[in-house]
Formats: C-alpha cells, structure tokens, sequence
C-alpha cells in the first residue's frame, strides 16, 4: 500500500494512509453506517453487529470486541476505522503492528460525533464532508424542543441489567439526553455506566427510565415488569447510542417521546 497522507487520529496518533481511501473496514456499527450511506462501494469489511443498513453485504469480521484480525488484513483496506470505546486497544495495536492503518475516534458529545466524523471524511477518507452531516449539525445545533412548561424530564437510561447499569457521566448518550432538554439522571455518577441497585433506578423522583434494545435487549417482557414505581420506554438503542446518519431521525424521534411521556 502506497501511503501519500499523515495525519492524527482523535487520539493523537499519527496515521498514515492513502490519500483517498477505496477500501475500507468498519470496527464500528454507527462508522458502518455513516461510510455505508455516504461511498458504499468502499467499504468492503464490517462486524457483525453492523445491521444498518440492512442490505449491507459486506465480509464480515465478527465482533468489536473480538474482530478476526487475519480476515481484516485480508482484505486488504487502506484504512480501518475503530473507537476508542468499542474497540480494545490490543487489536488496534495488532493491526498496526501488521501494517494496517488504523484510524480511532473518540467520542463522548454529540457535537464531538460531529467533528470527530468531519475530520474521518475529510482527513481520514478523503472524502469531502457529506451533507447528510451538515443537516446533522444544523439539526442538533438548535435548540432543544420545549415540551410543557413543567420542568425538565428527569430521566435515566438502562443499559443492562443483572446486576443493572445505567448510563453515566461524560458519555455520548447522556450528553444526547441532555441536548434534548432532559434532565439526565445520573449526570453525575461516578463512572460512565455504573452499577446501581434496582431501587435506586425504579424511584419516585424519575420521570422515566429509558430501555433500549442494545446493548442488553430489553423488550416488553424483559424490563419493564422490574419497575413499580417510575414509567418505562422501550426505545431503539441505535436512536439514543449510535452518532452517524441515526442522528438525522433520533432528534425528532425522542423528542416526541419527551412529549408523549410529558403529556401522559
């Protein structure tokens, strides 16, 4: 592989890699998305927690957090793209010791999501910035949608239970929460994802608890049936944890869950 380009991922480490890149591999299902939708015919390798978009056919190098090395060197990319939060370091480190360009995103805020996938499209890829990003930074540059004139939802996020977790700080779907006038719960918490005791999560001064269907597939079986005290949403996890082109309906789709869940 002829490297023409040097620049540094979000973690300061310098990657060198084709100018344009033409064959590239995905270690993360929200980046599959976003290359998919914007030069599809590049991306030629993607795990298989890649479900969107659903006629994805690519080779598929199972999981983020077990990816098969060999089947990624295999195919040859000019560039792998991982995270810091999904992928390990190990396998990072073990592509480039194989001579794979490896570029990491780091990704805490929306507006982080945003300028992190500038720099992946322009820098990285080569590709120019898409406008489906542009309509994604205009959107959620506005304003939050005021819902009543009661204050903010208080309102905290489930990622798994047995023993239950919830969404904490500096974390890409609290601030998420947040820049839709939420009042997130567990803003605070010491950690990103801590553990909490089910009574702490089902209490009286919650206005809701949000159960996503990833990473722990919560379901109407599967969940809800633990509360007795706070109201409970099933929502799409891709809506409230993926950054990419879910970002163009997640605005508008939790907002309506905001005041369906204010009104009801």
């Amino acid at each position: 592989m002829t490297t023409d380009a040097r620049t540094s991922d979000d973690l300061g480490t310098p990657v060198a890699h084709p100018r344009t890149a033409c064959r590239v591999v995905s270690l993360v299902p929200s980046l599959t998305e976003a290359i998919a939708a914007t030069r599809g015919d590049a991306l030629v390798g993607a795990t298989d927690w890649c479900t969107h978009p659903a006629d994805l056919d690519v080779v598929r190098v199972r999981g983020t957090k077990n990816p098969d090395l060999r089947a990624v060197t295999d195919l040859s990319p000019d560039l792998v793209v991982a995270n810091q939060e999904e992928n390990r370091e190990l396998d990072v480190r073990r592509l480039r010791e194989a001579g794979v360009a490896v570029w990491v995103t780091r990704i805490q805020t929306v507006d982080e999501a945003v300028a992190s996938m500038r720099r992946l499209f322009a820098e990285a890829l080569g590709w120019g910035v898409p406008g489906w990003l542009d309509t994604v930074a205009a959107a959620w540059a506005a304003p939050s949608r005021p819902t009543t004139g009661a204050p903010a939802l208080r309102a905290a996020v489930a990622v798994w239970r047995d023993p239950w977790m919830v969404v904490g700080r500096d974390t890409f779907t609290g601030d998420l929460v947040s820049r839709l006038g939420w009042q997130h719960a567990y803003a605070q918490a010491d950690g990103r994802y801590p553990h909490v005791p089910l009574e702490d999560l089902d209490r009286a001064d919650l206005d809701v608890v949000l159960l996503p269907d990833e990473p722990y597939p919560f379901g109407p079986s599967d969940g809800p049936e633990a509360f007795t005290r706070v109201p409970t949403v099933l929502v799409p996890g891709r809506l409230l944890t993926w950054y990419g082109p879910s970002l163009l309906e997640a605005r508008t789709a939790l907002a309506d869950l905001v005041t369906r869940c204010a009104t009801a």
